[in-house]
């Protein structure tokens, strides 16, 4: 069987750097076999790099035998197409970069499944974040530090075994800004459909977000997920003419987007490109009491010291004038979520706030999100492809696809 590698890199390791340098072919000690053997990406990162070419040129080699377009698939077929076109290809080895990251669970079995097919055709190494994603056929285990130093585990239990000991310290800060009073049903869909070209996405969903709630919302890939974020922050016009009503007031009643995104603390990954390299950590906190991509203005004393209290809360304080851009990735996503909740909106939006962070940053993430949940008012809208071990949503809500458009499911947990 070949001789497969599991590898654990936390948010500190540059991980394409490393992955580069692997396929450099000018690695030494634990990796140096693979410097005599071709090896290729397998990655969201190779995925987005056929896309441009596909829309540059209108085909690829990964999709030229195939009747449709690597852009029309979901983002499980193009991982399932890339690994068929790697295949023909007979290299030596593939470096699997989290390949379970935002796949609902349907097709993560699916390209579980397609991966152990080929487990005796190549060498797979696994480059993971979180160790429960491990491939079960894997038998070689590597861990990173942040120097970049590798060390091999005696065993899987050794590779397995959790270091999550940081605790949060103190309560959560206070806020200087002042909401409005509001009905206690801050979002209410009433039979709410969306269809787009004549194709259903959402059908008669029915569903209401109320103060101070925790909700997760649930959903395989394509099931309409974003469609419904996009209708709670104004974003959407589908919204228009149907019974869907925002902090109090029916769309399309007279309300601004701004006075609705004024109310919600928005967290998403993607939101780490928004930041220039001359803002420092702490200016980047600030900047959430005035809902600006950096800060432009003179905070004031206050603002400063509140945001001081969040960054001591989550035990980094001593970052506070680095700048943002040099944070580790785990940093970068604590940084949003506090930058989020500065104000203490009445409603907060994790859009898969936790995908790609390493098992040590998930471990605080879901700390302080299960603390803002019970120490706030601000209501919690959790939003994944996946449940996590030891975040505690008080409710779901699951889409479920239909050809007639998904349909919602509303359950309650028992705590």
């Amino acid at each position: 069987m070949p001789n497969h590698q599991a590898i654990f890199l936390s948010n500190e390791v540059n991980k394409q750097a490393f992955i580069q340098h692997i396929l450099s072919q000018k690695n030494t000690g634990i990796l140096a076999d693979f410097d005599d053997l071709q090896g290729t990406l397998f990655s969201k990162i190779k995925i987005d790099e056929i896309l441009d070419e596909e829309d540059r040129h209108g085909f690829t080699e990964v999709t030229k035998s195939q009747n449709r377009s690597l852009k029309s698939m979901s983002s499980g077929e193009q991982k399932k197409a890339l690994l068929d076109h790697i295949m023909t290809t007979k290299v030596d080895y593939i470096i699997l970069d989290n390949p379970f990251d935002n796949l609902d669970v349907k097709i993560r079995e699916s390209l579980l499944s397609k991966l152990i097919e080929v487990q005796n055709q190549v060498v797979l190494i696994q480059i993971i974040h979180r160790k429960r994603d491990l491939l079960p056929f894997i038998n070689n285990f590597i861990t990173v530090d942040k120097d970049n130093k590798l060390h091999i585990c005696a065993d899987k239990d050794e590779f397995m075994k959790a270091e999550c000991d940081d605790l949060l310290v103190g309560a959560i800060p206070s806020t200087t800004h002042i909401y409005a009073e509001m009905k206690d049903e801050l979002i209410v869909f009433d039979k709410v459909n969306v269809s787009y070209n004549e194709k259903p996405i959402l059908k008669d969903i029915t569903w209401t977000i109320g103060k101070g709630e925790f909700w997760h919302l649930i959903g395989p890939n394509g099931a309409g997920k974003t469609t419904i974020l996009s209708m709670i922050t104004g974003d959407n016009p589908k919204g228009y003419g149907q019974n869907l009503y925002l902090f109090g007031r029916k769309k399309g009643s007279g309300e601004t987007v701004w006075d609705i995104k004024d109310k919600i603390g928005y967290v998403t990954p993607s939101m780490t490109d928004l930041f220039s390299t001359r803002h420092t950590l702490e200016q980047m906190i600030v900047s959430g009491f005035y809902d600006s991509i950096g800060l432009y203005v003179n905070p004031s004393d206050l603002n400063v010291k509140l945001a001081k209290e969040w960054l001591a809360l989550v035990n980094m304080s001593s970052l506070g004038n680095t700048l943002f851009c040099f944070l580790t990735s785990g940093q970068q996503r604590l940084a949003l979520i506090l930058r989020a909740m500065v104000k203490h909106p009445p409603l907060m939006i994790l859009d898969e706030a936790i995908a790609g962070l390493d098992d040590h940053n998930t471990h605080l993430a879901i700390a302080l999100i299960n603390k803002i949940a019970n120490e706030t008012n601000t209501t919690i809208l959790y939003v994944s492809h996946r449940t996590e071990e030891g975040l505690n949503p008080r409710s779901i809500f699951t889409l479920n696809p239909s050809e007639h458009g998904s349909e919602g499911i509303i359950r309650n947990k028992i705590l």
